[in-house]
C-alpha cells in the first residue's frame, strides 16, 4: 500500500460470503412465513376460545349491564351474565337463502324462512348487524363456528336470571330478549320512577325475601283451596313505608317470561282495581270520626233495611238491637255505616277522607302497572252510601293499604316504596290525615272486630292484632255476579302501636267446608293473615305484646257495655237525610 491508494485485491468481495448471506436472508424468509402459518393454524384449531370477527363487530354493543337486584338482607334477584349469541352482518353475507338454511339445521328452533327473510331486509335496509339467535348452547356455538359462514359471527350478550324464580316475579318484573325491562320493577328502570338509579351496578329492594316467601306460601294454600281465581298478598312496614312483600298469584317464574300466560303476568295487588266491600268502612268511619259529630260510644237504631230512593240496603246479618259505632264497625254493618256517614255529613267528609288518604290517585310506588281508581263521578246519597262500605269505588290493594297505613300508625299520608330505607330511618312525614284521637279510636275498633267481630279467626297468640273483614260482591255487566266475591282481611300489628300492616284478598274463592260453606273474608281471608302474622312476627323481631295493652281494650269494651245497658239509641234513622 502505498501514495495512499486501496490495493485493488481489496475492493473485490469474495463470491462465497455473497452466496452465504443471500442464502441465509431467504432461510429466515422462510423460517418466518412457517411460524406464521403454524400459528394461524394453531389459532384456527381453537375455534371455542375466540369469537368471529367481521365488521359486524364494529356495530354498537349492547346497552351497558343492568344493575343487580337485591332483597334487603343482600339475597340477589336479579343479575346479568354474559352468554354467547349468534349475530350476523348481513353486507357479508352473499346468499341470504342458503346461510339461512344452514344455520337452521345448526341451531334448533330456528326458522329458516323467517331468517332469510329478515337478512334480505336487512341487507337491502344497509344493516351492519343483526341478531340472528340470543343464548345459543355451547355445541351450537361450536358447530356454527365449524360451518365457518361468511359474515355468520358469535357475540357474547348480556342475559339476565332472576335466581329466586317466582318468588318475586311481580314485584322484580322480567326483560325482554334485549335486556329491557318489561315487566315490575325491571321495567321501572327502564321507563318509569326507578330510571334515575339505572347507572347503579346494584340497588337494594324493600322486600324481605324471608317474608315474601311466608306470604307466597300461605297465601298459596288459600288459593288452592279456595280455588280462587286469584289473591293479592301484602306486607307493609308502617312505619317506614317500606313494602316487605307483594305475593300476586297465579305466578310465573320470570326466567321463562314468555311462557306465561296473561293471567299469570298480571299484578293483582298493584295492576287491579277492585271493589273492596267492608274493607271500606276503615275509612267511612274515619271520616265520620274526624268530623266530631260521631263517636264510637254513639248507638244508632240499625232498620231491617234502608230505604234510599229506590234502592234497599240490607245487612248480610241484620242487627237485632241498637249499635254502638263500635259496634257497627266490629259487626260489619252497612246500615249502620251509612248512617254514620250521613250524620258526619255524607259525601263531603267522606270524599275529603278519601282524598286525603289518596284514594282518589294512582299509588305512586316505583311500578309501572298502577291500576288508576274508579270512581264515581256524582255522589248522591245512595253512592254516598254505597261507597262507605265499598261498592260504587275500585280502587288498587295496595293503595288500600296504603291509606290504612297512613290511618292506623302517625295519622299521616303514607306512600309505600320498593327501595330500602336506611336502619332506623322513618316514613318522610306527608299531610296529617287524621288526629291522633281518630287513630286511636281506630286501632281500638280494629281489636274489637278480631276480639268480639267478624275477625275471630285473625287473633294470633302473643300479638295484640287488629283488623277489618271485607266481602264483596263481585261486578259484572248489568250489574253484580251472582256468588262471585271479593274475600279480603287487612290486620295490622301490634295493633296499639301498629308496625306492621298485612292485607290478604282472595279474587272469587269458593265456599268449602273450611269456610264454613261460606265466601266471607272472616273465614277466608281472616285466617292467612293470622297464619303469616304467627311467621313473621318473630322472622322481624317483633316482641310479644305485653298482656296489660290487652287488658287496656277488654277494659274499654266492657264499659262501653255497661254504658249501652243503661241508655237509649243517641241516633235514629228519622235524624239523617237517607229517608225512604
Amino acid at each position: 500500500m502505498s501514495g495512499g491508494t486501496l490495493d485493488p485485491t481489496f475492493a473485490r468481495e469474495d463470491p462465497a460470503l455473497r452466496n452465504g448471506r443471500v442464502r441465509i436472508a431467504v432461510l429466515s424468509a422462510l423460517f418466518a412465513l412457517l411460524f406464521g402459518a403454524i400459528g394461524f393454524r394453531l389459532l384456527h384449531l381453537a375455534p371455542e376460545e375466540r369469537e368471529l370477527v367481521t365488521p359486524a363487530a364494529s356495530a354498537p354493543e349492547p346497552e351497558r349491564r343492568r344493575p343487580d337486584l337485591l332483597d334487603r338482607n343482600g339475597t340477589l334477584l336479579a343479575t346479568d351474565i354474559l352468554v354467547p349469541s349468534l349475530a350476523a352482518d348481513p353486507q357479508l353475507i352473499a346468499d341470504p337463502k342458503r346461510t339461512a338454511e344452514r344455520l337452521a339445521r345448526l341451531v334448533p328452533g330456528l326458522d329458516a324462512a323467517g331468517l332469510e327473510r329478515r337478512l334480505v331486509q336487512a341487507k337491502a335496509a344497509g344493516r351492519r348487524f343483526l341478531w340472528i339467535d340470543h343464548r345459543i348452547t355451547p355445541a351450537v356455538q361450536r358447530a356454527v363456528l365449524d360451518a365457518g359462514l361468511p359474515g355468520v359471527v358469535i357475540r357474547r350478550a348480556d342475559h339476565r336470571v332472576y335466581p329466586k324464580g317466582a318468588a318475586a316475579a311481580h314485584l322484580v318484573g322480567f326483560v325482554d330478549i334485549d335486556n329491557r325491562g318489561l315487566a315490575g320493577f325491571e321495567h321501572a328502570l327502564d321507563f318509569g320512577r326507578a330510571k334515575s338509579l339505572r347507572s347503579r351496578e346494584e340497588i337494594v329492594l324493600s322486600l324481605d325475601l324471608r317474608v315474601q316467601e311466608v306470604v307466597r306460601e300461605e297465601l298459596g294454600r288459600a288459593f288452592r283451596e279456595f280455588r280462587a281465581l286469584g289473591a293479592c298478598g301484602i306486607v307493609l312496614d308502617v312505619a317506614t313505608g317500606e313494602l316487605l312483600a307483594l305475593v300476586s298469584l297465579p305466578d310465573f317464574d320470570p326466567n321463562f317470561a314468555a311462557r306465561a300466560r296473561a293471567e299469570q303476568r298480571k299484578n293483582r295487588c298493584t295492576g287491579g282495581s277492585y271493589e273492596l266491600g267492608s274493607l271500606f268502612k276503615v275509612l267511612s268511619l274515619a271520616a265520620a270520626l274526624e268530623t266530631g259529630k260521631v263517636r264510637t260510644h254513639q248507638r244508632f237504631d240499625i232498620p231491617p233495611a234502608l230505604v234510599i230512593g229506590r234502592h234497599r240496603i240490607r245487612d248480610v246479618h241484620p242487627a237485632r238491637r241498637p249499635y254502638s259505632v263500635a259496634e257497627i264497625f266490629s259487626h260489619s254493618s252497612n246500615i249502620g255505616t251509612a248512617l254514620a256517614v250521613f250524620t258526619a255529613g255524607g259525601a263531603e267528609p267522606l270524599r275529603a277522607m278519601l282524598a286525603r288518604v289518596g284514594l282518589f290517585e294512582r299509588a305512586p310506588i316505583e311500578l309501572l302497572e298502577v291500576a288508576r281508581p274508579q270512581l264515581q263521578k256524582n255522589w248522591p246519597d245512595v253512592v254516598t252510601a254505597t261507597v262507605s262500605f265499598g261498592h260504587g269505588i275500585a280502587v288498587s290493594p295496595l293503595r288500600f293499604a296504603e291509606a290504612v297505613a297512613s290511618l292506623v300508625g302517625e295519622g299521616t299520608r303514607i306512600d309505600a316504596t320498593l327501595l330500602a330505607r336506611p336502619p332506623g330511618s322513618v316514613a318522610t312525614s306527608g299531610p296529617r290525615v287524621a288526629s291522633p284521637r281518630t287513630v286511636e279510636e281506630l286501632r281500638w275498633m280494629m281489636w274489637l272486630t278480631v276480639a268480639e267481630g267478624t275477625a275471630k279467626r285473625a287473633a294470633v297468640p302473643g300479638y295484640l292484632v287488629g283488623g277489618k273483614t271485607g266481602t264483596a260482591d263481585k261486578a259484572g255487566r248489568g250489574g253484580y255476579r251472582r256468588g262471585a266475591v271479593i274475600a279480603s282481611f287487612v290486620g295490622v300489628f301490634p295493633v296499639h302501636n301498629p308496625r306492621y300492616l298485612v292485607l290478604a284478598m282472595l279474587d272469587e274463592p269458593q265456599a268449602t267446608r273450611a269456610s264454613g260453606g261460606t265466601r266471607f273474608g272472616g273465614q277466608i281471608a281472616a285466617p292467612v293473615v293470622a297464619a303469616i302474622i304467627s311467621r313473621i312476627g318473630p322472622l322481624l323481631g317483633v316482641p310479644p305484646t305485653a298482656p296489660v295493652y290487652e287488658a287496656r281494650y277488654r277494659e274499654r269494651w266492657q264499659a262501653l257495655k255497661a254504658q249501652a245497658a243503661l241508655s237509649r239509641p243517641e241516633v235514629h234513622l228519622a235524624a239523617v237525610d237517607a229517608r225512604p
